[in-house]
């Protein structure tokens, strides 16, 4: 008999509940990174609504080259953004999906509770994937009324925040508090993943076809719902009926099951733990720090490449991909800080040393022009891990810490309403500032940086009470090591 090849062995060393898990993990990964490739396109296409034309007569792109014959080679900016005042108007679109994004995210979880999680998502993404290909129709289509692509903007808006409670919901059912931080600060990656990928599609189209940039991305996620709607196991005594065909358990574990199983309204022990203040503490100040540190992130998600094509002359494509870069940072930070914090037991400190550190950083920026590429690459990648770092780890390990504390008794469907509660007050912020930065750039780039250190300063000074207690509790708790699952109730 030939010997087993060592990579089955390795495969057959992990139990069928390890093999689920694994799956769950990259299939939520995967469904949340399509949700922000469908949300970078604007950020790439914005060069291209606004162009600099006495610029665009001197450079020779392809950009200028490869304007298909619907359009005229005269037009240089797509109306209605070819005024003086589009930096508003592109301001706008920003405000328009963020404040729907914000408001939506406060019902997002509560509705969550009440729908199966996986037809709730692949309506979501379903939804998500028409309004971003209707935004890439305009092109097509040479519609230039502002208030369409304000509508796409808020309905996209209102519908992509199907995604966060659901997927946080998913993993924090999957996973127990063993290791959180490193775990999901690897799993919180896919926001910048998203972000990269999709800066290289829209980039790739932006300036032959840039309603392209649009629909490709449009597609995938539409895609991906189809896929969630197939595949996602939301909880693993989703599988108990499946197994206890083919492997009947005895009645002690079948009894265990129910037991975890069934509860009290999700909504009644959460207003209960909230009533309990003692008992749910840090949920406030972190919400209000995650606010200003998602205006910071998303200032940067929606502005940043404008900003290098505009200070440093590159074209829409070139602008793109460096400004990936930052994303890069990102998936580094957000593994550090869930790694530190996981070593430490300290979340808060964790958050408010990187964004103290963040600050500086943030100054430089403003000087951008006067760097090299170099220089600028660096800048790109240390203030991506610390700007997101924060961001991450509040976003999902702080977030599932506190949607499974012993105060709400398990409740698995509570925790999506944490999640939004606590994402849906940092999407105030991100909200805010690209609405900020549409309205300061108009009088210096610099403004907008000032703006941004102003909101990391805000964050930190909001974490210094719970950074207090940290460093002075002699007992300071850790996550538990030795848990694997979460026990849940009403599913």
């Amino acid at each position: 008999m030939a010997p087993v090849p060592p990579g089955i062995r390795f495969l057959a060393s992990f139990n069928r509940d390890q093999w689920y898990r694994a799956f769950t993990f990259s299939l939520t990964f995967l469904l949340y990174t399509s949700f922000h490739l469908s949300r970078k396109p604007i950020s790439i296409v914005k060069s291209e609504l606004h162009k600099n034309c006495s610029a665009l007569n001197e450079l020779s792109t392809a950009s200028s080259s490869q304007l298909p014959n619907l359009h005229t080679a005269a037009e240089c900016s797509w109306k209605p953004f070819d005024k003086s005042n589009y930096k508003q108007l592109l301001g706008a679109m920003d405000y328009s999906f963020l404040c729907a994004y914000a408001v939506g995210m406060f019902l997002s979880g509560i509705i969550g509770e009440r729908l199966p999680i996986r037809l709730y998502l692949t309506f979501g993404m379903l939804m998500s994937g028409l309004f971003t290909c209707l935004f890439g129709l305009g092109y097509i289509y040479s519609i230039h009324s502002l208030g369409f692509y304000i509508f796409v903007q808020v309905a996209n808006g209102l519908v992509q925040t199907t995604g966060w409670p659901s997927v946080v919901t998913c993993i924090g059912n999957w996973f127990g508090k063993g290791r959180r931080g490193l775990i999901m600060g690897i799993w919180n990656s896919h926001t910048s993943v998203g972000n990269i990928l999709g800066s290289l599609i829209a980039g790739y189209w932006v300036s032959s076809n840039w309603g392209l940039s649009f629909i490709v991305p449009g597609l995938i996620i539409a895609a991906m719902g189809i896929i969630c709607f197939l595949f996602l196991i939301e909880h693993p005594n989703d599988l108990r009926s499946i197994h206890a065909v083919q492997n009947p358990a005895p009645c002690s574990n079948n009894q265990k099951l129910t037991k975890n199983w069934n509860g009290t309204n999700g909504h009644k022990q959460l207003y209960h733990s909230y009533k309990q203040g003692d008992k749910y503490e840090g949920v406030i100040e972190f919400s209000l720090c995650l606010l200003f540190a998602k205006l910071v992130s998303y200032t940067f998600l929606f502005w940043l490449p404008l900003y290098i094509t505009k200070t440093a002359h590159l074209d829409a494509k070139k602008a793109g991909d460096l400004s990936t870069l930052f994303d890069v940072g990102g998936i580094v930070g957000g593994i550090l800080a869930g790694v530190i914090s996981d070593k430490l037991g300290k979340r808060a400190t964790t958050c408010a040393v990187m964004l103290l550190l963040a600050a500086p950083i943030l100054y430089g920026f403003s000087m951008i022009s006067e760097f090299g590429l170099g220089p600028t690459i660096g800048m790109l990648l240390v203030c991506g891990g610390l700007v997101n770092g924060p961001y991450a780890l509040i976003t999902t390990a702080v977030a599932a810490d506190l949607g499974t504390h012993k105060s709400l008794k398990g409740n698995a469907r509570a925790l999506s309403t944490v999640t939004a509660i606590i994402d849906g007050t940092g999407s105030v912020g991100a909200a805010i500032g690209p609405l900020l930065a549409g309205v300061l750039s108009s009088q210096g780039w610099d403004q907008v940086f000032y703006m941004l250190m102003a909101a990391d300063f805000l964050a930190l000074l909001l974490l210094l009470r719970l950074v207090m207690k940290e460093l002075t509790s002699g007992n300071v708790v850790k996550p538990r090591s030795g848990s694997t699952t979460v026990e849940m109730k009403e599913h």
